[in-house]
């Protein structure tokens, strides 16, 4: 990590914004509630998956790919799962199976990085029971009818994290009646299956865990008591991430959980909430399978920072568009692609900009750090360009190098007449002669007149090459014929 750099997050739980201290630089650690995997992703699902996409990968460039644990979990038993189920008259496995295999493929084509670990909730079923009876002994939690339930009560800091009383999460939430809670508010651990239900033995007979329990067992398993990041959208902070700590604090009071919370807030469509009855609810796959490219769904999602709503509009797909389209134009003529990539990172010149990266480490200003890439994109040079090329990899603009011309939406160079060859490259000659001889004046001459004409020039290992630009025009070269 540069000795200059600093990160900072805002931190949902102390409400500000401050500078983020990993608990072991060297194993740096984040853990992000995944989704209920019983039908498509829409459109809002994809948004703390990119935003923790582009925090996984400030992370590991910041403290190195090889110090940085991403855990983001698969919830495969619930009862919208088990409704499916029923309906369809499909197995639970094969269902959550195919639904997984759906998720990889659209966040694959949003560019997001795999998680380093992506467990799912039925492989860690013994760890879940291990943790309740923990709760159980310590007296946090008790067995009634069948089910097991965490006592709120139990735990003096419960609401701190969502900023309410109890008597305001009672009045504001869809609160299970049931006779054998001592407290409206206790929840559910453990509940009792039927024959027909999915359900595992147990010390307080066969069921299921409740919810919350899953992602508070997985993260002690893969990450510890103690981690360093926390994250998911701001519709889970009650009561799934609320009813996560008061758990995970109960069951290991020597940790601390997570010391920082990150909440994104909720998508929009055109102004109004993504709703089936207003028709403007759809899925990732959906915008995929209409032709809107996976990299211009990320670049229109990290246009607004995350701690604000996102308006996903037609306006702002057609901007993306062009905007993309305009920068890997500017790569494509520059000659960007995995050998000059390769020739860049030899010569010490594939350089982050300090400036892109002290925006992005600003609490993941995804907003500025755009910005910061319109100016990055005026390089006249692969060198001068190097920067702006790490800024859209590290964002996860780039998808493949090796792809760019069809990124940059063109199949071939601009045509010219034969007789172009060879005026430029007597140009090229002139300029490498005149540089030799140290006759800068010469060159500069030389350069103005291909620039003037719009020639793209590219030296890489002492080595020049040129492409007609956006800007080509043969006619300012003709008299030099």
């Amino acid at each position: 990590m540069s000795d200059d750099l600093i990160l900072r997050l805002h931190n949902s739980r102390t409400r500000r914004r401050e500078v983020f201290e990993p608990l072991d630089p060297r194993n740096v650690r984040m853990y992000v509630c995944g989704p209920t995997v019983y039908d498509r992703a829409h459109l809002g699902n994809a948004r703390p998956v990119l935003v923790f996409d582009v925090l996984f990968r400030l992370l590991r460039h910041v403290y190195g790919a090889d110090h940085v644990t991403y855990v983001r979990n698969f919830t495969d038993v619930d009862d919208k799962i088990n409704a499916r189920a029923a309906e369809t008259g499909r197995d639970i496995r094969a269902i959550t199976d195919e639904t997984i295999g759906w998720y990889h493929a659209d966040m694959d084509a949003l560019g997001a990085l795999r998680p380093t670990h992506e467990p799912r909730a039925t492989e860690w079923i013994g760890a879940m029971k291990d943790m309740i009876s923990d709760l159980i002994k310590s007296g946090h939690a008790y067995e009634a009818e069948g089910h097991v339930l965490f006592a709120v009560e139990s735990y003096a800091e419960y609401g701190a994290l969502s900023g309410r009383s109890i008597d305001d999460m009672i009045a504001g939430a869809r609160v299970e009646v049931a006779p054998y809670k001592r407290n409206p508010m206790d929840f559910v651990l453990w509940k009792p299956s039927d024959e027909g239900t999915p359900g595992w033995d147990s010390l307080w007979g066969r069921g299921r865990p409740g919810w919350h329990i899953e992602c508070s067992a997985m993260a002690y398993e893969l990450l510890g008591e103690s981690f360093d990041i926390h994250g998911g959208g701001n519709d889970l902070m009650f009561p799934h991430h609320e009813n996560e700590i008061a758990q995970s604090a109960c069951a290991h009071p020597h940790g601390a959980f997570a010391n920082v919370w990150m909440h994104n807030e909720m998508l929009q469509v055109e102004g109004k909430k993504m709703s089936k009855s207003l028709g403007n609810f759809f899925t990732v796959r959906d915008l995929l399978d209409q032709g809107v490219s996976g990299e211009v769904i990320r670049l229109v999602m990290l246009g607004t920072h995350y701690g604000k709503p996102m308006d996903w509009t037609e306006r702002k797909r057609a901007e993306a568009e062009a905007t993309l389209a305009k920068w890997y134009q500017v790569l494509q003529v520059h000659g960007f692609g995995p050998d000059l990539v390769r020739a860049l990172k030899a010569g010490g010149d594939w350089q982050a900009d300090p400036e892109f990266i002290g925006v992005l480490a600003n609490d993941l200003n995804t907003p500025g750090a755009i910005a910061r890439l319109h100016v990055l994109a005026k390089g006249r040079t692969p060198q001068q360009l190097a920067g702006f090329a790490h800024a859209l990899d590290l964002l996860g603009l780039v998808p493949d190098w090796a792809d760019l011309v069809r990124l940059a939406g063109a199949t071939e160079a601009p045509a010219h007449a034969p007789w172009v060859d060879e005026v430029v490259a007597g140009l090229l000659a002139k300029r490498q002669t005149a540089r030799a001889a140290r006759d800068f004046a010469t060159a500069d001459q030389v350069r103005d007149v291909l620039t003037a004409a719009g020639v793209v020039v590219t030296d890489v290992g002492g080595a020049a090459s040129w492409a007609p630009g956006p800007d080509f025009d043969a006619f300012k070269l003709e008299a030099l014929k």
